[in-house]
């Protein structure tokens, strides 16, 4: 096992063997969204894009307490009493985030420690995979504030898990458990406090077996297609299969399967 680690004064990665550890880290804020940690966050990300050792992200929160949640409004209010302002420092940073996270190559792991509310529930929503610690709980807090999420929350909120749940959640800020998140879609699985970062890692190295440009194919198809009709959701998922099905290891692969077929062996 390699580990390496860095540290800034928002966000922290570690890196270990095939896995970039991102932690936002301001316990004292319940890791909530500043624009320098939206920014890091975002040049983090460029970074690990471009490191080809790197095959997972997994994001998770310092301290025991959050994940993240969300925007750090007392340090955004000043632009928020201006439309264009508003738009530009607020609206348009954090949409930029969470697409840079929902288009990213590479599988992000949401490893949900404590609560992750407004924007921290929005990148979740964004991550292409979520594990929750028991503890966790998850809400959608904006409309007590007078505005609804800007991250993209109203818009992938219900894609994930059906449009009246999602409005019940935005409509009233009950926060839901862990488990409830679990039911309706919103994380992948549930486990105890303790075994959440381990849990993340697990799941990384379930994907990292597999090449690199398929598993980058497998989320483009996905993110790109997702709001297509499906005629059109189809070409991209044909032309996903174009790039890869060429490469050496594919061929490689599939003649593995071909000789075990021969042998009489499980297929699988």
């Amino acid at each position: 096992m390699v580990v390496t680690s860095s540290t800034d004064d928002s966000v922290q990665t570690r890196k270990e063997d095939h896995a970039l550890h991102v932690t936002i880290a301001r316990p004292e804020k319940l890791n909530a969204l500043d624009w320098p940690t939206i920014d890091r966050l975002s040049a983090v990300l460029n970074t690990a894009e471009a490191d080809d050792s790197l095959r997972v992200v997994i994001l998770t929160g310092s301290g025991g307490r959050a994940f993240s949640a969300g925007a750090d409004i007392g340090s955004i209010a000043e632009s928020l009493v201006d439309p264009e302002i508003a738009l530009r420092e607020f609206v348009h940073r954090g949409q930029r985030l969470t697409l840079q996270i929902e288009h990213f190559p590479k599988p992000v792991i949401a490893a949900v420690n404590g609560l992750a509310y407004g924007g921290g529930c929005e990148l979740v929503e964004a991550c292409h995979l979520a594990i929750a610690a028991a503890s966790a709980t998850f809400a959608k807090p904006e409309i007590a504030l007078g505005f609804p999420p800007t991250f993209g929350g109203t818009q992938r909120l219900p894609r994930i898990v059906g449009r009246k749940r999602a409005l019940r959640m935005l409509l009233t800020t009950e926060p839901i458990s862990a488990e409830e998140a679990l039911a309706i879609g919103l994380v992948n699985e549930v486990v105890p406090d303790s075994d959440l970062i381990d849990a993340a890692s697990a799941l990384g190295r379930a994907i990292v077996r597999f090449p690199a440009a398929t598993v980058a194919a497998c989320l483009a198809a996905v993110a790109r297609g997702a709001a297509l009709p499906i005629e059109e959701a189809l070409a991209v998922e044909a032309s996903q299969f174009a790039r890869v099905a060429w490469r050496p290891e594919v061929q490689h692969r599939l003649q593995e399967f071909l000789d075990r077929h021969s042998r009489g062996q499980p297929e699988v």
